[in-house]
């Protein structure tokens, strides 16, 4: 396009010579056009070292995100079980590959920009990009990772090394102050601070994260820290105008406060050498935060030796059930009371290969049901995306279904459908119940099938790292085990529900989970597991 442009620049330029004078009537006139075409060659050049320098840079771009995607697609799941890399796969599609189609439009190259523009309605949005970061942020809470060790990607048991840059990292800061998260800001400004520090290059200056970090700073009410910051942004750029007007307020701010404190014992701020600050995690919604986070680690598990020896491994063969009796299922109790047991063997990596299958085209966002409205909807406690599957849907499911029954000595007449559930980067489902409480009795009504009174859990994948299903109330932690499955009541057999049962699905930290259950409702089971004459029966 800008090629396009040079001949009408030309000819503008020669129609206002023309204008002037004859110029072949007059060499010494003519003389002057050797300089004017001399500037236009030199114009020339300069564009052409502009295109090939904006060519070298796409062609470094793709070569890069070549090699890239070579080691990506030769094992999808694997390469983003690095939650690294799968936070910055969605950066790259949301925010890099438009900055790549700027780049490229300035020439005419519309075969690309049309595919481009295409599969762009394909790619992550700007909330995609906030989750992800966000699940970074849930992962470093979570397991008490330090924003080094995230920006540097020293996960466990990864194949992938992969790291955030320093704008990344400032990426990461600014999300979570734009959503008023000022913990967050802090850590992840401090980390880009800390590598622009180290020289790395990037698009975002130390007086951008000074910027965002010394008014985050402000935030936690530290005003000492706040100041120096803000001298240090302010000695960066003096012409900072919103620095320089922070600045005067923290100091008038940290000047009152010395004047009204004991003595005048507050002092005066202290050059900060290394940026770093410890703040405290603000508290949140989720009242047992600290235990979940705690299992999920395999920290606080309740379990003594005394109560150890009441677990067993056994063959079960549910009373004689004939699909059980050639081959019966092995047994193991990973909790006493309520009791939870786990079934090794259950599934084959065919039959996990063909569920997956059959579940990939139909994943959707996992939804709640909301507790006053009764209304389907998602929420940021439950990060996932599952699939119901029907036993039409092959014989497969059919076989699976029927082994659950078997296993468990329930009836599936009345059963909901199989569920599968995969877990991404950080996915997770906090703390719930998986039966309906007294306020609200409503929620299964439609199904005319009654609560549900148990819960039939299939690994199929194995977890990295996290991912664990944990019981805080009981202080239990199970781990994701490829072809095993776990199960337990949800009900009393008064029909009352076991409060005891809540549990959730820890964010995992490097993997991808896949799940399916059976939810057994109470309608059906009336002579397979008779009530009891209590309500702890």
């Amino acid at each position: 396009m800008r090629l396009l442009a040079l001949p009408v620049l030309l000819f503008s330029r020669f129609f206002v010579w023309y204008a002037r004078a004859e110029f072949f009537t007059s060499i010494g006139q003519m003389s002057d056009l050797i300089y004017k075409e001399k500037d236009l060659v030199q114009s020339l050049k300069e564009y052409i070292r502009a295109e090939e320098f904006r060519i070298s840079k796409i062609k470094r771009w793709a070569e890069e995100a070549d090699e890239l995607t070579k080691k990506s697609t030769s094992d999808p799941e694997g390469f983003l079980a690095h939650p690294v890399n799968a936070y910055k796969l969605v950066k790259r599609l949301n925010s890099e590959w438009a900055t790549l189609e700027n780049l490229v439009l300035e020439d005419s190259t519309h075969g690309f920009i049309a595919n481009l523009t295409l599969q762009r309605q394909f790619f992550p949005s700007e909330e995609d990009e906030k989750g992800a970061a966000k699940a970074l942020m849930r992962l470093q809470d979570t397991y008490r990772l330090d924003s080094e060790t995230i920006s540097r990607g020293r996960f466990p048991g990864t194949k992938y090394l992969s790291s955030l840059s320093a704008d990344d990292c400032f990426d990461m800061g600014k999300i979570a102050y734009n959503d008023g998260d000022y913990y967050h800001t802090v850590l992840w400004m401090e980390q880009a601070l800390k590598q622009l520090e180290e020289g790395e290059e990037a698009v975002n200056s130390k007086v951008s994260a000074l910027d965002y970090l010394s008014y985050a700073v402000f935030q936690f009410g530290d005003l000492r820290r706040a100041v120096e910051l803000t001298r240090q942004l302010v000695a960066l750029d003096s012409s900072h105008e919103r620095a320089g007007n922070n600045l005067q307020y923290f100091e008038k701010l940290l000047e009152e406060e010395k004047e009204k404190s004991p003595n005048n014992t507050v002092s005066e701020p202290e050059p900060d050498t290394n940026l770093g600050g410890t703040y405290v995690r603000p508290l949140d919604y989720l009242p047992e935060r600290d235990v979940y986070e705690a299992l999920c680690r395999g920290e606080g598990v309740r379990m003594t030796p005394r109560r150890k020896k009441r677990l067993f491994c056994r063959y079960h063969d549910a009373n004689m059930n004939p699909q059980l009796l050639i081959s019966p299922v092995k047994e193991e109790d990973e909790w006493d009371s309520p009791r939870i047991v786990r079934y090794h063997d259950v599934l084959s990596d065919e039959e996990i290969d063909k569920i997956r299958e059959l579940a990939k085209p139909k994943l959707a966002r996992a939804t709640v049901r909301d507790p006053k409205t009764g209304v389907l909807t998602v929420a940021n406690y439950r990060v996932s995306k599952s699939a119901w599957l029907e036993e039409e849907d092959d014989r497969v499911i059919a076989r699976v279904n029927r082994r659950m029954q078997a296993i468990t000595g329930l009836s599936a007449d009345t059963a909901e459908l199989l569920q599968v559930a995969n877990y991404g980067m950080g996915g997770q489902y906090e703390p719930h119940f998986d039966f309906s409480r007294k306020a609200e009795a409503d929620v299964f009504k439609r199904l005319g099938t009654g609560n549900r009174v148990a819960t039939f859990l299939n690994y199929m994948s194995d977890v990295e790292a996290g991912g664990a299903t944990v019981f805080p109330d009981l202080g239990a932690t199970i781990w994701p085990k490829k072809g095993t499955a776990v199960f337990w009541y949800n009900l009393f057999r008064s029909g009352e529900g076991d409060y005891r049962t809540r549990h959730a699905a820890c964010p995992v930290l490097v993997g991808s989970k896949w799940v399916s259950n059976k939810w057994f409702h109470e309608r059906g089971q009336e002579f397979l597991r008779p009530c009891g004459l209590t309500e702890v029966d």
